[in-house]
């Protein structure tokens, strides 16, 4: 920095050169090295007015593309982020030392304030959606934020006289943030009443929304319209749409406009007035003044659109119930405006103090102080109620000078056909008019797209899958309780996924399969366990199967992306073994050794419970029983083919996803209620959305016979249930064909050369597990049988079907019947 000669008293020419420095010339040296990154941080107050404003203008885009004209703050709540981001747009109101005399710098902190109280507006409703400690903590941080530019700003003008020219909207916009934060405050109270009111009309509904017999045979109409009434019950019961149509919501709409209008009222008369008698802009923040101007002023603009349309629409519902109130009906104060106080001053102190008198003293200052915010409640909601009086009386004259008010009254006759059924379903607040016709049509259009959403995304791969299923017996088929032991004293429960996934990947192992045949089955498994995790997340409440359900998750995640097992590649197996027995028993020793090895080296006695091991032991041992199971039943039919066994794993994972997917009605029910508030337009939509994904899926169960226990939600959920439930189905039809044949002329049939029991070319083999010796014994002809059976009668069944009668019906305990070929297979237990 040079000096012209002799400017220093010391003589100096440059100051960094300067040891003697005088103090006028180091002071200004050094308020410029501070006064430079000015700019810069101009700009930062402009990006966080830049994220408030597209923030609440995003809300208002979101409310008028889905029609909710409420405008629920969803990306502009007060909370600390909002909180914070308009601590840094109020920068310039609260800089006590930056001189700012230019016009463009008044503007620029006059739009600061109006930004502040816009914002407020803006972000009425979202009070709704906060827990009373959050409303409390909230509003105490925005109540500190206020009185904190209030004070800064009177300070301002009090020390700087000449700075007058904006000081009647600076006054105007101090007034109305106050007032603002009077008539949040005032909602507050009113929030967790309406909710417990809001809460109690919705348990009652409930049990009338609820649509007969709780089966699983609701047809797709009946599921749409239940989905449609909890819809209506959950958009119309929200917290946030309570608030929305609330005479203060209105009040705070109206306010914020007239802020809108006075910031323009601003900029069109000091550019008029004081354009050439004072500078655009004289301040540090140099350049960047102008880019706080623009970003503010059109966030004031943006940010008004949702409160004045709140009220205006508020204004709109009140015009169309005129004439069915007197003066004194409308201004009438509802009894949950002012119950949370009134219970307040009503309730003992917590305070434990032994004095008598200090406690009395004590109780009668906080009935003098509720009493005081009781009267300024009702004054504020009575004047709320009369600003909207008037503004639908205005309203009616205008449309009534323009003729419009035809079009107002004339009913939408779609929008009545629509919501006529359902209005009885719409949650109001005591004394609160019927909602328009219109705006329910649109709470309505909006869960029919939800389901055509559905619609668009049917699993067209899962439906192909779904066909091969005949019945449900790869339910039972797939792992065989009673023939495979387990490795552990305690092995983990079965579940709907990991049981699909296991057999997918058995499906991908096997050699001489083409790879279309593989991509089908992947893009159906994948299709399908979409919806297999939302039954068992609805069916695990308690979160007992978790664990299972990760491991089913990070398998198929293996399988599916990188065609591995156990970081094992599915084709390097397939490879390496040229026959379908040779993959199941690779498969099923590497599972084995994984579980050994796990059982060998653990001593924690947390693994004792299956539940707490770890994703690879349970993902193990689900492979080992499965591959076991169908090694047993491969082997007795050693002919069969790779092809064969892969139809046959594929006709079981279909019958597995058919069983489970018939659980898809009780899971819509399910998502359509819930007790939290907050979750309720969530689940509600979910369910309509799985709704449309689902039809076809549905259509094709419910054309079949299902169990009689289907009815049962959490018996059905279940696939331990299913599996003892078709168990038991087994043993009753054979006991029937038992009952059935009895009265029949008793036979003996007759045994051939090798001694087998023979009848119509079949050859019969009975299997006894005895539970004494805890092995199965396998009976091959009749002579040994008619040894350890005494008393033993052979019925002639037709088709040639042998069955030890009196035996079975003595004991009763058949476990299954099983043919292969010509061998007729019974399995009993002694």
């Amino acid at each position: 920095m040079e000096y012209p000669f002799g400017s220093c008293p010391a003589g100096c020419y440059n100051v960094t050169s300067c040891f003697n420095l005088c103090e006028n010339d180091f002071e200004r040296h050094k308020q410029e090295k501070l006064d430079a990154p000015m700019p810069w941080i101009g700009l930062y107050i402009a990006a966080a007015s830049a994220v408030c404003s597209l923030a609440m203008a995003a809300d208002a885009f979101i409310g008028f593309r889905s029609k909710k004209l409420w405008f629920p703050c969803k990306y502009f709540a007060l909370n600390a982020t909002s909180l914070t981001l308009l601590a840094v747009t109020m920068k310039l109101t609260v800089d006590l030392t930056t001189r700012m005399k230019g016009l463009d710098d008044e503007l620029a902190k006059l739009s600061s304030l109006f930004l502040m109280s816009t914002a407020m507006s803006n972000s009425m409703t979202s009070l709704a959606s906060m827990d009373n400690s959050e409303v409390l903590l909230n509003l105490t941080a925005l109540t500190i934020l206020v009185f904190t530019i209030a004070g800064n700003i009177c300070i301002h003008y009090v020390q700087i006289e000449d700075s007058t020219w904006v000081l009647f909207e600076v006054i105007v916009v101090i007034v109305v943030m106050f007032l603002l934060l009077i008539i949040l405050c005032c909602s507050s109270l009113v929030i967790p009443t309406a909710k417990r009111y809001i809460n109690s009309k919705y348990r009652e509904m409930h049990k009338i929304a609820r649509v007969e017999g709780g089966d699983c045979r609701l047809t797709i109409d009946e599921m749409r319209i239940m989905i449609r009434r909890y819809w209506v019950m959950a958009e119309t019961g929200s917290p946030q749409f309570v608030m929305a149509r609330s005479v203060l919501s209105a009040t705070s709409g109206l306010i914020c406009l007239s802020m809108a209008l006075t910031l323009v009222e601003a900029h069109i008369r000091l550019n008029m007035l004081y354009f050439m008698s004072y500078p655009l802009m004289k301040t540090n923040y140099k350049w960047s003044i102008m880019w706080i101007l623009y970003i503010q002023s059109s966030g004031v603009v943006l940010g008004t659109i949702a409160p004045v349309l709140r009220w205006y629409f508020a204004s709109r519902f009140k015009i169309s119930e005129m004439g069915l109130k007197n003066l004194k009906d409308e201004l009438k104060i509802e009894r949950y405006w002012t119950l949370r106080l009134v219970e307040w001053r009503e309730s003992s102190l917590h305070l434990r103090i032994r004095n008598h008198r200090c406690r009395k003293l004590l109780h009668d200052a906080k009935r003098l102080l509720l009493n005081i915010c009781i009267g300024v409640q009702i004054l504020v909601v009575l004047t709320s109620k009369l600003i909207l009086l008037i503004s639908a009386i205005c309203g009616n004259a205008i449309l009534l000078c323009f003729h419009h008010i035809k079009i107002l009254k004339r009913p939408d006759p779609q929008a009545s056909d629509e919501g006529s059924d359902l209005s009885p379903y719409v949650l109001l607040l005591e004394g609160e008019g019927e909602l328009p016709k219109k705006i329910l049509a649109n709470i309505c259009s909006e869960v029919d797209k939800l389901i055509q959403t559905g619609r668009r995304r049917q699993p067209k791969n899962l439906l192909k899958l779904l066909n091969m299923s005949k019945n449900f017996d790869g339910v039972i088929k797939f792992d065989d309780n009673k023939e495979v032991p387990s490795l552990h004293s305690q092995g983990p429960h079965n579940c709907w996924s990991l049981s699909v996934v296991t057999l997918a990947s058995i499906a991908t192992a096997l050699p001489n399969i083409s790879k279309h045949k593989f991509n089908e089955l992947l893009s159906g498994v994948s299709e399908g366990l979409y919806f297999v995790k939302l039954i068992e997340k609805y069916m695990d409440g308690d979160g007992e199967l978790t664990s299972i359900r990760n491991t089913a998750d990070a398998v198929w995640v293996g399988v599916e992306l990188y065609n591995k097992w156990q970081d094992k590649g599915i084709q390097e197996t397939s490879q390496s073994c040229q026959s379908c027995t040779l993959v199941l028993q690779e498969l099923s020793g590497i599972a084995k050794k994984i579980v050994e090895d796990f059982k060998t080296a653990t001593k924690d006695i947390l693994m004792q419970n299956p539940l707490n091991w770890p994703v690879k032991v349970i993902a193990a041992n689900s492979m080992y029983r499965i591959t076991q199971t169908i090694l047993l039943a491969h082997k007795d039919d050693d002919q069969e083919t790779e092809e064969e066994l892969f139809g046959r794993l594929f006709v079981m994972i279909s019958d597995i996803f058919a069983a489970c997917l018939t659980n898809l009605v009780h899971l819509i029910r399910f998502e359509c209620h819930s007790n939290v508030i907050k979750e309720r337009v969530k689940r509600v939509g979910q369910a309509a959305v799985v709704l449309g994904e689902s039809e076809e899926i549905i259509e094709i169960l419910q054309r079949r016979e299902l169990p009689r226990f289907c009815m049962d939600p959490a018996k059905a959920a279940n696939i331990e249930e299913w599996r003892m439930a078709l168990m038991e189905v087994d043993n009753e039809n054979l006991l029937a064909s038992i009952s059935a044949v009895s009265s029949n002329e008793t036979s003996v049939p007759q045994s051939n050369e090798k001694g087998d029991l023979e009848e119509d070319g079949r050859e019969v083999r009975i299997r006894c597990f005895n539970s004494t010796m805890a092995k199965w014994d396998e009976r091959e002809d009749d002579e040994e049988a008619e040894d350890d059976l005494e008393g033993v009668v052979w019925l002639g069944v037709g088709f040639a079907d042998l069955i030890l009668a009196q035996y079975v019906s003595i004991s009763g305990n058949v476990w299954r019947c099983s043919e292969f070929e010509n061998v007729r297979i019974f399995e009993f237990v002694i």
